[in-house]
């Protein structure tokens, strides 16, 4: 029998997600309503089938891979399509929020009778030819890992209930992401002080290990600034009012904040992080 997963989330991640699913021989429907038509160009090379939200209850699992910002809303509006079918099909949230925010999330499936699993996402998009990115699961899984995993995508069971999976991804994304961040506030701070030459000359000979990942880390941060902000936020609250640290993640957020503004607006302050990065200078 032939196996449709339903996936809300066309972006970057989705789409080569969708992709994965589809080479593997799963067919993949896709809510594309009011999307763009580069969202639209995107599902339609990496073979997804578009579908109205009703569908998505006829399906055999479906995932949500959207920014953390969207994640309650995409839930809100799957959760009554499955409380009025007769067909469950669980429900896997694979987005960078807080446990906070993922339990929030499954208690609006309370009443709809169907399964909510939390997952997270750790690594980039699916490459052809290359193993991964990890999709970690936790909660009350059942055949779900199989599934997946049996149509090409990397499965990591997390011992725990529903949170568990997403506090992960809050403990990676703040380590990983946070010092693409740090690091890049360091960057614009001695770019504005007069210090870049010396910061650069300094980092070469001490921290040339670092200085090579910033290389490819902070331009590779650039189109996706905006949907950091969000995570930062959702790290912040995963620590609580009560570990300073928040108030680090919550900076964050602001940092890149700034750099989607930039890369809006002005590009300054890219054009002085890619100077500051550029090997040949």
């Amino acid at each position: 029998m032939s196996t449709t997963i339903a996936l809300f989330g066309a972006g970057a991640m989705g789409s080569a997600v969708g992709r994965r699913l589809v080479e593997s021989s799963a067919k993949v429907i896709t809510f594309l309503e009011g999307r763009s038509a580069v969202t639209l160009e995107r599902a339609r090379a990496a073979g997804l089938v578009a579908a109205p939200l009703s569908a998505f209850a006829e399906a055999d699992i479906i995932l949500s891979i959207v920014p953390p910002a969207e994640a309650q809303k995409v839930a809100d509006l799957i959760a009554p399509v499955l409380r009025d079918s007769g067909k469950k099909p669980p429900f896997v949230d694979l987005n960078a929020i807080s446990p906070k925010t993922m339990e929030k999330l499954a208690a609006g499936f309370a009443s709809t009778g169907a399964k909510v699993i939390d997952g997270s996402i750790i690594g980039g998009p699916p490459v052809p030819g290359k193993a991964g990115p990890v999709v970690c699961l936790s909660g009350d899984l059942a055949g779900e890992p199989d599934l997946l995993s049996r149509f090409g995508l990397k499965i990591r069971r997390v011992k725990g209930p529903v949170g568990a999976a997403s506090a992960l991804k809050m403990c990676y994304a703040g380590i990983n992401k946070g010092i693409t961040g740090l690091s890049a506030a360091m960057l614009l701070a001695a770019a504005r002080s007069g210090a870049s030459e010396a910061l650069k000359v300094e980092l070469a000979e001490s921290q040339a290990e670092h200085l090579k990942r910033l290389r490819h880390s902070i331009p590779d941060m650039f189109p996706k600034a905006y949907r950091w902000v969000a995570e930062m936020e959702e790290i912040a609250e995963f620590l609580g009012s009560d570990d300073p640290a928040a108030l680090i993640f919550k900076g964050m957020a602001g940092v890149f904040q700034t750099i989607a503004d930039d890369r809006n607006g002005s590009h300054k302050l890219i054009a002085t992080l890619e100077a500051m990065l550029d090997e040949g200078h």
